[in-house]
């Protein structure tokens, strides 16, 4: 069993943010898998076979508080779970996999290594750049504002390759799918 997160807000408001492109990924992989999501946990939560979906429904500084109960009752290690989440550090487009490590300033991570006690899971990073130059405004105005223009067009294949980058983990394991996944770009 592994349990698949996307991170990002709850509400229409965020819905097109760059900071929910987890949501989004989640909702592809559960759509395919003929998942329908629930209730639970504080997200909404879904299974099919042997993969459960959540999508935190807890904001994403809180994200934790619904991974770590959703863990929990699945009885899934770290090994076993895989965080989707948008990543400033990636230029727009690019899809990585990585093992660990800190949480960079994410506070989705922040929250979830707090709740798990380790960072040892499983990330799909799906790369939305920095703010360029002549962006008027902080990093959160930023993460929190949507995709648009060439973004936008681009966006339904970045979700793709984080689904494709996702299912690689599952069937093949983390080592083979980082092989297979880093050093594409879009």
């Amino acid at each position: 069993m592994h349990l698949v997160v996307g991170l990002g807000n709850p509400g229409q408001k965020y819905e097109g943010n760059r900071h929910n492109v987890g949501f989004m990924v989640v909702d592809a992989l559960a759509s395919a898998a003929g998942a329908s999501f629930k209730s639970k946990f504080s997200g909404e939560f879904a299974i099919s076979g042997e993969l459960a979906f959540l999508k935190p429904m807890t904001f994403m500084n809180l994200s934790g508080e619904s991974v770590q109960p959703a863990a929990a009752f699945l009885k899934v290690s770290l090994g076993d779970v895989i965080v989707i989440h948008d990543e400033l550090d990636l230029s727009f487009a690019d899809v990585r996999i990585k093992v660990g490590g800190g949480h960079a300033g994410h506070n989705g991570l922040r929250s979830i290594i707090a709740r798990m006690g380790a960072p040892d899971f499983a990330r799909v990073r799906v790369g939305i750049g920095r703010p360029p130059a002549d962006f008027k405004g902080d990093v959160a105005s930023y993460v929190l504002g949507n995709f648009a223009g060439e973004e936008r067009k681009q966006l339904d294949d970045v979700i793709s390759r984080s689904v494709e980058a996702t299912n690689l983990i599952v069937k093949d394991g983390v080592l083979t799918a980082m092989n297979r996944t880093n050093g594409k770009s879009g």
